[in-house]
């Protein structure tokens, strides 16, 4: 077999059920995987490019199933210490003044973090409506994106109201334009933002266009108990199920956050199949609540994991996702059986891949996705490791990733980012942001 690119002598950790291969070998050709299995079972092979992964970890890179990226990496570190609508609050007068450069240097650092820390997909809910500084980002950090377009239309973000149902009502032109774009990388999606801040008829509208064109949907839900009161005054009924009864949910729908949901609600959402992201870190941090993962998991609902925004969790780093995720259930359910090693580290790639909805990678197989990463589990802080899956969801942090290859490009090469003048793009990036903020909130 001839491959472009052979991963050797790794701890393979597949994510498709199969047991783990020791010095295992993972050949990659184009932007497939070529064959995956040790040298009992691949026979001859030769590659233009060997990485030698012996006392690592090879995976499938990790998939972030929800997150702001250009917006949220110029709210990072900005009104800490505040509750989920007080945040808002403030994050609104600063992305009011979001321009283009500003906006395409915030979504190159965030690709940038997020390739160093393993994260090959990422599903881009875009609520600085604005996407097309992203989607240029993405021509320089060729990462795999389903970038929503952002909508709302009352409330704090009455604003963006007129924006909205325009972008909605002429929405064929932005898929043909950019759905399928880099060579099938970049999938366009729809965000409305949530449910105190879209309405019915704009609910309608977004579930008109998705199933016009074959397209997810990607919102906040039930994300504390302010959007339970909010939507219990108005409609007489909890988040999950008015949207229900509106005809939105589904199975192209993604759900963010979930903390606030009842016995009928899950069961709502697993008869209708709607994915969710699972943001520990962030619900903890704004005290939005703990989602009901053993009702969720119990009830057959898909979850997979997600960082949120690098404003609501201050890094793109999974590997905290599934530490926190993890200990987080089971203190909640005082049980330390409920999410185990495996399960974790599925929820953060093959779940994660199949909760955005891209279904042909987050697994090491033959005909899949080329998108895996390389993990170092011989540091400091990983010794003696043991259990490579212990190492891996308990001990390992982003820093930890030494090769990243998406679309069978290596975009990540012995840590260090292939063609990108990483320094360069954080002053530039620190310059503008600054100058915004202080023009924000002077």
């Amino acid at each position: 077999m001839k491959a472009d690119i052979a991963i050797v002598n790794g701890y393979v950790k597949t994510m498709d059920g199969g047991k783990a291969l020791h010095d295992g070998i993972v050949l990659v050709k184009g932007n497939r995987i070529l064959a995956v299995g040790t040298d009992d079972t691949l026979g001859d092979w030769e590659a233009g490019r060997v990485i030698n992964a012996m006392g690592n970890v090879v995976m499938p890179g990790f998939s972030n199933c929800h997150t702001h990226i250009g917006s949220n990496v110029l709210l990072r570190g900005l009104n800490e210490d505040a509750k989920l609508f007080e945040w808002l609050g403030h994050m609104w007068k600063m992305k009011q003044n979001f321009d283009h450069e500003t906006l395409l240097l915030a979504s190159q650092v965030g690709l940038i973090e997020m390739l160093k820390a393993g994260i090959t997909s990422f599903n881009e809910h875009f609520d600085a409506y604005s996407v097309t500084p992203e989607i240029d980002a993405l021509e320089t950090v060729p990462l795999r994106a389903t970038l929503g377009f952002g909508f709302a239309d009352r409330g704090l973000y009455a604003d963006v109201n007129d924006y909205s149902w325009r972008a909605l009502e002429d929405f064929g032109d932005k898929v043909e334009k950019y759905h399928g774009r880099y060579q099938g990388r970049l999938q366009v999606g729809l965000s409305p933002h949530a449910t105190y801040s879209c309405g019915p008829e704009l609910w309608r509208l977004c579930r008109e266009v998705a199933d016009a064109h074959g397209i997810s949907i990607h919102t906040h839900l039930a994300e504390g108990m302010q959007e339970l009161k909010y939507v219990g005054e108005h409609y007489g009924c909890t988040p999950t199920q008015w949207l229900a009864s509106l005809g939105v949910l589904g199975p192209d729908v993604t759900a963010a956050h979930c903390t606030a949901l009842n016995a009928e609600d899950i069961a709502l959402m697993a008869n209708l199949d709607v994915k969710v992201a699972h943001c520990p870190i962030s619900n903890a941090k704004l005290c939005s609540g703990n989602m009901p993962m053993r009702e969720l998991l119990s009830a057959g609902v898909h979850v997979g994991l997600a960082t949120d925004g690098p404003a609501s969790h201050n890094t793109l780093d999974m590997f905290q996702e599934m530490k926190f995720a993890a200990i987080t259930h089971k203190n909640a359910n005082i049980d330390p059986e409920i999410l185990p090693l495996d399960r974790v580290l599925r929820m953060a790639t093959r779940d994660a891949a199949i909760a955005m909805h891209r279904l042909d990678t987050g697994c090491l197989a033959e005909g899949m996705l080329a998108d895996i990463i390389v993990v170092d589990i011989g540091t400091i802080h990983s010794a003696p490791a043991y259990s490579p899956e212990a190492a891996l969801v308990y001990s390992c942090r982003a820093d930890d990733v030494l090769y990243s290859i998406v679309d069978g490009q290596l975009l990540l090469d012995n840590k260090k980012p292939v063609g990108i003048e990483e320094e360069e793009v954080v002053i530039r990036l620190t310059e503008k942001a600054c100058a915004l903020r202080d023009k924000s909130f002077r």
